[in-house]
């Protein structure tokens, strides 16, 4: 069992940021999830080098990459296996960028548990503990859960200090994406089973001297909203403002 922190409830984000936010220049952290493989549902894939996409994942990377083709993409990172690296290629081929490897955002390192079949795996004591309170739990032979949410967040808050007022596109996976979305919304680590990333899907984020705010989650459609004129860019609030 690992001790809580206050990463998991999802505080202290401003610590990795300068005290002085007068010049701070927005940026926008773009989370997309690897489309499917054959493995994609059946079995725990974790880590296992081998899982190309699928001809149905071919096709939901390039509707992917068709959707960010327009955005001002200054960067495109991957959780460095193949189906997250085939994923952002997809994106990339349309900026003229090359994808770079980001091992910070690897999949959750289910040690025992890589390859095995899901319906078996949800017979055991151990599956009813990571629904239930996920924050308790180390994978047999691989890493705890808490630990890859700290990673994680790491990784993503040295990518934002790194790319002040760009928008940068990250392709992750399932868990490490849903333990950075609980993270920045202040969602404690115990929850965030009920959060859904589906194949393909979109999450992004503006970090600017307000804050972090949420744009978009689990999205598979517009992303006009993406679009923040640069001369705007450090005038924007968080979180924006909501039309009824």
């Amino acid at each position: 069992m690992i001790k809580a922190s206050s990463r998991a409830w999802g505080l202290g984000l401003r610590s990795r940021y300068d005290s002085d936010m007068t010049n701070f220049k927005a940026t926008r952290l773009v989370l997309a999830r690897h489309a499917v493989t054959a493995q994609t549902g059946p079995l725990l894939s974790g880590r296992a080098s081998g899982i190309d996409l699928s001809e149905k994942g071919r096709d939901q990377a390039e509707v992917l990459g068709k959707r960010l083709a327009n955005l001002p993409v200054a960067a495109v990172y991957a959780s460095p296996i193949e189906r997250t690296t085939q994923t952002a290629a997809a994106v990339a081929t349309h900026h003229g960028l090359t994808v770079q490897p980001l091992p910070g955002v690897l999949e959750a390192d289910y040690g025992e548990w890589t390859g095995q079949k899901i319906s078996e795996l949800a017979k055991t004591d151990l599956w009813k503990v990571v629904q239930r309170t996920p924050s308790r739990v180390v994978f047999p032979g691989g890493e705890a859960i808490m630990a890859m949410q700290a990673r994680m967040v790491e990784t993503l808050d040295s990518l934002v200090a790194d790319h002040p007022g760009d928008l940068i596109v990250v392709v992750s996976h399932a868990d490490p994406i849903k333990a950075a979305i609980a993270h920045y919304t202040g969602v404690h680590l115990d929850l965030f089973q009920r959060i859904a990333v589906a194949p393909a899907s979109i999450t992004a984020f503006t970090f600017s001297e307000h804050g972090v705010a949420m744009i978009k989650c689990n999205d598979t459609g517009d992303l006009d909203e993406l679009m923040v004129p640069d001369s705007d860019s450090n005038s924007q609030t968080s979180g924006g403002t909501s039309e009824a």
